[in-house]
């Protein structure tokens, strides 16, 4: 045994490693001990001796990546638990140690790594007023709407979302088991009355006959919305709004199946007004959610002043 140490070898922790396991299964630290050839005195220092201070702060660490990761409903990758671990804990981790922590513990973010995709020129029309510019200097100056869709056991339901460019929230969903006009009405006038709009609000779309419809066009006049159009055909011209469903699809929707379209319908709520509005950290927005990214936004503009 002191050859071993004289050398340097690891050989004495593997032996360690075997006898905890031998003692796990039963056997006497003696027996164990004999079984392997190691000094019972050298297992006794090793199990006397504190816990190294690294190891100690590497399992604080791996307590609190597994909590955030569970907090996160088991969609948050190495960057943004790195993000959390600073902003809830005041912890400045090393973004390996975070993937290595996040491996040992077969925690994983959503959605898995894919080949990206080359993007696809498209022929803009003469409405479209925003011409892939997906950016807005404040609150409520460019809106994007899409409907999507997703299956329960018993029906489908429709989903119609209202994203703002500025914060990436979404300012109105409604849901619905028939995708027609009412269903987008029914988003713009829930956009109109939770938002304090000052000067023109730009609301994109596609060529869905639901946006192209008569009532449509009537119900943005009513509310002075400034309709936009893409290209037809082109997903590409509302890459944000096609974002945002890709998101939710990947950490909510194919998570399981749906027994019913009223709990698919929760869900969908539950997981844009509880979660990703308030609580995701958005990368594009510094690891901060939409709406702390907005509070923060009106929180440095100038008071207005008193005549």
């Amino acid at each position: 045994m002191r050859a071993f140490r004289r050398r340097g070898g690891d050989l004495p922790k593997r032996k360690i490693a075997i006898v905890e396991g031998l003692i796990a299964l039963g056997h006497s630290s003696r027996s164990a001990c004999r079984i392997t050839g190691l000094n019972r005195s050298t297992f006794q220092f090793h199990r006397s001796r504190p816990m190294p201070t690294r190891q100690v702060r590497r399992i604080v660490v791996a307590d609190a990546i597994e909590e955030i990761h569970r907090r996160s409903r088991g969609i948050y990758g190495k960057r943004r638990i790195r993000a959390a671990l600073l902003a809830e804990h005041d912890m400045i981790v090393n973004l390996k140690l975070v993937e290595a922590i996040m491996r040992e513990r077969g925690l994983s973010g959503l959605p898995r790594k894919r080949r990206r995709k080359p993007s696809l020129m498209g022929i803009s029309t003469p409405s479209d007023l925003v011409q892939r510019r997906f950016t807005a200097d404040r609150p409520n100056q460019l809106w994007f709407t899409d409907i999507t869709e997703h299956p329960a056991r018993d029906g489908k339901v429709y989903c119609c979302a209202i994203l703002d460019a500025f914060s990436k929230m979404i300012v109105a969903r409604t849901f619905s088991t028939i995708a027609d006009t009412a269903l987008v009405n029914n988003a713009v006038n829930m956009a109109v009355r939770e938002r304090a709009r000052y000067g023109v609000t730009i609301l994109h779309t596609d060529h869905g006959t639901q946006f192209t419809s008569w009532a449509f066009g009537e119900n943005l006049r009513r509310w002075n919305l400034l309709e936009s159009f893409g290209t037809v055909g082109d997903c590409f011209d509302n890459a944000v709004m096609e974002s945002f469903w890709g998101r939710m699809q990947t950490e909510l929707l194919d998570t399981r199946k749906w027994s019913t379209t009223l709990e698919l319908t929760i869900a969908m709520a539950d997981y844009i007004d509880n979660f990703y509005n308030v609580q995701r950290r958005h990368s594009y927005l510094g690891h901060i959610s939409p709406a702390e990214y907005e509070m923060l936004w009106h929180d440095i503009q100038p008071s207005p002043q008193l005549s």
